[in-house]
């Protein structure tokens, strides 16, 4: 989940200027005489090794008093039953059926190469099988949420004492999904699995802009595919852009020091964070280093 803009934005560097596991994620900051809101674009899941909780980035999260994330997972038990409750549908036509027939095969084989039966996810919502099939293959390429921002984050804010609230209650997220029509549900199955023979390279290269700080290019390569289906970029993006925009908004109105951690999607392209809070007559600028 999940699936950015301005001024004072210092061009990426090249990689090979860059140490190979040395990233510098894009920053931004809004601030006024008395609070600063930094804004820090994540990967979810990333291989072990990188370093970017340095720089910039420590800095800005050592002068926060509160650490704020899209979601604060709830235990691994509920939500469990949550996904259960809302993602799963005991009757009814299979996932299988649902499909065109001519995705139906390639969807087969997803599912076999995680190792589970062709039928593991048929009493799954289109939008469940969707995010398990594009999540579940990358623990194979290395890649693992414990090496993620969002559990980095998480562990230093408890060490040092900070409070995490999430702009989002699990919930919500689930909700979002949920309330996407059969249509776009299977549109979004359909391009999951038209993607996955790509994902491995996919994912490299957005793990690289986002490491060498190119908030654009990363746009392009994780929100492009949502212009294919209006429906889930309006709800799972644009929707959602706009609620964090208006709570970053609202939030400036108090005194002192926040980190605020969403998915770097999230903080790219026409229809950004940063974007939304423009149209607020909120600026955003990008942090130097």
């Amino acid at each position: 989940m999940t699936l950015a803009l301005p001024a004072c934005a210092q061009g990426p560097e090249s990689p090979k200027a860059r140490a190979a596991n040395d990233a510098d994620p894009a920053l931004w900051v809004v601030k006024d005489k008395d609070t600063t809101i930094y804004l820090f674009g994540t990967i979810h899941v990333l291989k072990p090794g990188m370093t970017w909780f340095d720089e910039a980035v420590k800095t800005a999260f050592d002068r926060s008093q509160q650490v704020v994330l899209e979601l604060v997972m709830p235990d691994p038990a509920k939500m469990q039953s949550l996904v259960m409750a809302t993602g799963v549908s005991p009757s009814g036509p299979t996932l299988t059926e649902q499909l065109p027939a001519p995705k139906r095969a390639a969807y087969a084989k997803a599912v076999s190469d995680l190792g589970l039966p062709a039928n593991a996810f048929d009493r799954f919502k289109p939008w469940l099988a969707a995010t398990n099939l594009s999540i579940a293959p990358l623990s194979k390429l290395g890649y693992d949420s414990a090496n993620g921002p969002e559990q980095v984050i998480t562990a230093a804010a408890k060490a040092a004492g900070k409070p995490v609230i999430g702009l989002e209650t699990a919930e919500q997220q689930l909700g979002y999904f949920g309330s996407l029509s059969q249509q776009a549900q299977i549109a979004f199955l359909s391009s999951t699995i038209d993607e996955l023979p790509k994902l491995e390279t996919t994912m490299a290269t957005m793990v690289d802009e986002w490491a060498r700080g190119d908030p654009e290019a990363l746009a392009k390569d994780m929100n492009d595919s949502l212009k294919d289906s209006p429906e889930v970029a309006k709800v799972l993006l644009i929707d959602r852009n706009k609620h964090w925009a208006n709570w970053v908004a609202e939030r400036m109105k108090t005194p002192g020091t926040v980190f605020v951690a969403v998915g770097a999607g999230h903080l790219a392209g026409t229809d950004s964070v940063q974007a939304q809070l423009a149209k607020l007559g909120v600026t955003a600028q990008r942090v130097k280093y």
